[in-house]
């Protein structure tokens, strides 16, 4: 049990006050505004649109400004975002003194999670309020939770197993269309409703087995929601919250189903590929991935990415190329974050950095090792958790051209230790310090921007952050990778600048995920003397 100091609990009446951009919280220690992670844009949307129409008029002028430009490149990789979206309201309680499983409080795991919702769509907002703050004598909390259930589309009670005010909760959970307990006591999980759908009387549980049925809907996303729920990271409390809100509020494009949804699709895929399916569908190994993938909730990227490295073989690469990136059979499309904006470092051992600087920072510790730098730990879930990940570098023989192998290790579902590989073709992009990387993986091209955070001056450590969509599948992405040359982490006195370099990403310390380098196996880095197979090659 964490304690706490004793504090002023309060929420002013009304429950306007908005800290942090798009999440208000009642309950929080008087004196502790949200403060603005710096070096990331949190202005509302309209005016950093505004902004950005200003900056790309302006352009010719402005080409010595390092922020412009890089704000006005990174919006240009994707379309402008629309403003039409209806406000979503969701108000969650979580406890005051528990920690989350990832070593922060609860409060802070949530806020963060409220803000990094707002990265998707501003409009989207969580009000939070701690169970301590609706019992505290004299606090104006109540008043505020009810005005917040009131016009909540989405209620979560997270983690509340000996709830003071049951009673209340319960009422306010039959308030609000979509209420959800996890990880809480038996009377709260038992009152969840989806869309006003309880799925507990005879008629509902019968609907349930009718696979167009409202509440068939439901229970799908019920335990979609509950096995997310269990992997306890801050990418997964985020995934959660945009599938509740794609299936009952309104559409979110990243968490739209990645499996056939008519007979037109369906039609479509067959008179296309019939030959790939045909060939996967024979094939043990195949089939097997196909099958994993269809199991995994809707694009639930930790999930399908599992089943990917688990079972990738050529067949497998048929099969995504033709449906998928050839033919975009599901008609799916993601593009690249644009939010929050990271800002590359600008300057190396006291000098402004140059493009060839920045690769060289990237090609790292290649002249003395085997690789060029190692992976201490990462921020994304899904691609950054692998055991005993290498990073290899490489100049290509045109001019300015730049390569990037990540070789890692794979534990598959079935128990087999693997290593995989991939080949990027890295791409100057217009600051020196981003970069354009592109790939072909099994079938599927990934675009990413990169940007070069932080390294130090005598390259021990460095932190680089990507954004990256798999347009074709409807993913979209962020992360973080920490290196060093020897997968060590870094030295005790770079624990302020790594802090540092974090809050520029909008990451927090406890959402990295540390990679085992235990393994004493020979990873396959050998550097090509030239280009592997490109993604030109593959898909014209």
């Amino acid at each position: 049990m964490h304690a706490s100091p004793p504090v002023d609990w309060h929420c002013r009446p009304s429950c306007t006050e908005v800290i942090s951009c798009g999440h208000s919280i009642c309950g929080r220690p008087v004196g502790r505004p949200g403060k603005a992670l710096s070096g990331i844009d949190r202005r509302p949307v309209s005016m950093q649109e505004a902004g950005d129409s200003k900056r790309n008029a302006c352009r010719a002028l402005s080409a010595s400004s390092k922020t412009r430009a890089v704000a006005t490149e990174t919006a240009s990789i994707v379309a402008t975002e629309s403003n039409r979206t209806p406000k979503v309201s969701i108000t969650a309680v979580i406890p005051a003194h528990k920690r989350h499983p990832l070593g922060a409080s609860w409060h802070e795991v949530m806020t963060h999670v409220a803000d990094r919702l707002t990265w998707e769509d501003p409009n989207f907002q969580v009000q939070i309020f701690t169970d301590e703050a609706l019992v505290a004598v004299g606090s104006h909390s109540k008043l505020c939770f009810s005005d917040a259930v009131q016009s909540a589309q989405i209620m979560l009670i997270l983690d509340i197993q000996k709830p003071a005010k049951l009673d209340l909760l319960l009422s306010s959970m039959r308030t609000v269309p979509t209420a959800i307990a996890l990880g809480s006591h038996p009377q709260l999980e038992a009152a969840t409703s989806l869309n006003n759908i309880t799925l507990t009387t005879p008629w509902e549980k019968a609907a349930a087995t009718l696979p167009w049925s409202s509440s068939a809907k439901a229970s799908m996303v019920l335990q979609s929601v509950r096995q997310v729920y269990k992997r306890q990271t801050s990418d997964d409390l985020l995934f959660m919250l945009l599938v509740l809100i794609d299936a009952f509020v309104t559409q979110v494009s990243l968490v739209k189903s990645m499996q056939a949804q008519d007979l037109s699709t369906i039609w479509r895929m067959g008179t296309r590929c019939g030959k790939q399916i045909l060939a996967c569908v024979r094939d043990p190994e195949c089939k097997a991935a196909l099958d994993c993938l269809t199991s995994c909730a809707s694009n639930d990227q930790v999930c399908s990415f599992r089943c990917i490295v688990s079972y990738e073989s050529q067949l497998l690469e048929d099969f995504s190329l033709c449906i998928l990136q050839k033919n975009n059979c599901l008609g799916l499309n993601a593009d690249i974050p644009i939010r929050p904006r990271v800002l590359p470092m600008t300057h190396f051992r006291g000098q402004l950095l140059t493009h060839h600087q920045a690769e060289d920072l990237f090609i790292g510790w290649l002249d003395k090792k085997k690789w060029s730098w190692r992976v201490v730990a990462g921020q994304n879930v899904a691609y950054d958790q692998f055991p005993c990940q290498y990073q290899l570098y490489y100049r290509g023989k045109a001019k300015n051209s730049l390569w990037y192998d990540p070789v890692f290790q794979v534990i598959t579902l079935d128990g087999k230790a693997v290593w995989r590989r991939r080949h990027y073709r890295v791409r100057r992009a217009e600051v020196p310090g981003t970069f354009h990387f592109s790939v072909l993986d099994n079938g599927v091209i990934s675009k990413e921007f990169w940007r070069i955070v932080h390294v130090t001056e005598d390259l021990s450590w460095g932190l680089f952050y990507y954004a990256g969509a798999a347009s074709v599948v409807g993913q979209a992405y962020r992360g973080a990778v920490l290196v060093t040359p020897d997968g060590k982490w870094p030295a005790p006195d770079q624990e302020d600048a790594l802090e540092d370099a974090l809050k520029k990403c909008g990451i927090k310390r406890w959402e990295l995920y540390k990679v085992d380098n235990s393994s004493s196996a020979a990873a396959p880095l050998t550097v090509p003397e030239g280009p592997m197979k490109s993604i030109e090659s593959e898909v014209v």
